[in-house]
């Protein structure tokens, strides 16, 4: 019997290049205000956050993924002929179909496959452990994986539990493959119970079925902190096991950008060794969803914070609930 061909298989997958694009507009605390009863000192005493970015009218989930995938690929040294997948995490792109993955495809100029991926906060953290294991595989050259996200379209503005948390913006990495592996294996899971922690106060078939407000998100505030503060180091650790690593191994810990009391609570739990950088992205571009840890990383690496090659701590986790994490070896 013949034997099926099956793909020449890397040694292993590496971030390439990263990507990121932050609109122009800053919004301060003051601004956001005028729209809720709260302070600047209340909101960064809770949430650490002082400015955050809102997309204009002409800038999309789209077009804002795209921008920052281009300077991925840019960075990455590729051609866009050699992208075979694009990955986008979003959890505010409002078309249910068609997706927005082959959209962004089409604007970097290729005619390759594209998914997009419903794990919110943590879609980017799952999106670069599918885009690992296509490459180690063989079944993709290079993978570009984008977080992209205008949550100012889904808030509500004048709820004071969510209207200060969150920004917009997009971040995007391309993977291919190494001659070492330099994305470690995932670590990942769900918690369905809890959905109705973070989740769209109402459903479109409610619109539909009984005129009334456009749907926006609510969050538990105090739910979500306890569960992210006990699941957030509970899953860095068993990536870091699963990598054969040790906490003093790591050059930065990046999470998700949720709320700096939960990355400063999960990172004194980790017992971080002084050397590790930690990302606080949070204090000037809010809460980006699925776009918070690519930008964070981009903006450490863009700022020199981080040595070529240092290993990082990835952990996304939000909505649904979901969870992702993995170490990664920084270009």
């Amino acid at each position: 019997m013949t034997a099926l061909r099956v793909p020449e298989r890397p040694v292993g997958a590496r971030i390439l290049g990263i990507g990121a694009h932050r609109p122009s507009r800053v919004v301060t605390n003051d601004e956001i205000c005028r729209r809720i009863d709260s302070s600047d000192e209340w909101i960064r005493r809770r949430s650490g956050i002082v400015t955050r970015r809102f997309a204009g009218p002409d800038e999309t989930v789209i077009s804002m993924g795209a921008e920052a995938a281009r300077k991925a690929v840019a960075q990455a040294g590729i051609d866009v002929g050699e992208i075979d997948l694009v990955l986008l995490g979003s959890m505010s792109f409002l078309e249910q179909a068609p997706a927005g993955a082959p959209r962004i495809a089409h604007l970097l100029g290729t005619t390759a496959a594209g998914l997009d991926i419903g794990a919110a906060c943590s879609g980017f953290c799952h999106g670069l452990a599918l885009a690992n294991s296509l490459v180690c595989s063989g079944d993709a050259r290079t993978v570009v994986v984008v977080g992209a996200e205008k949550m100012s379209d889904i808030i509500d503005p004048e709820d004071r539990g969510s209207a200060f948390l969150f920004g917009d913006g997009a971040g995007a990495v391309v993977v291919g493959p190494g001659t070492t592996p330099g994305i470690g294996p995932v670590v990942w899971g769900s918690d369905g119970e809890g959905h109705r922690m973070i989740a769209h106060n109402r459903s479109w078939l409610d619109v539909r079925d009984t005129p009334g407000p456009w749907p926006t998100l609510r969050m538990e505030g105090q739910g979500v902190f306890r569960w992210a503060t006990r699941v957030v180091p509970e899953i860095a650790r068993r990536a870091l096991d699963a990598a054969g690593l040790e906490v003093g191994d790591l050059a930065a810990y990046i999470p998700h950008q949720a709320n700096a009391r939960i990355i400063d609570a999960t990172a004194k739990s980790l017992r971080l060794a002084p050397h590790t950088v930690v990302a606080r992205d949070i204090v000037t571009v809010g809460n980006t969803s699925a776009a918070s840890i690519p930008l964070a990383i981009d903006e450490l690496c863009s700022r020199g914070a981080l040595p070529s090659g240092g290993l990082a701590l990835l952990v996304g986790f939000g909505a649904g609930l979901t969870y992702a994490a993995q170490v990664v070896e920084l270009p």
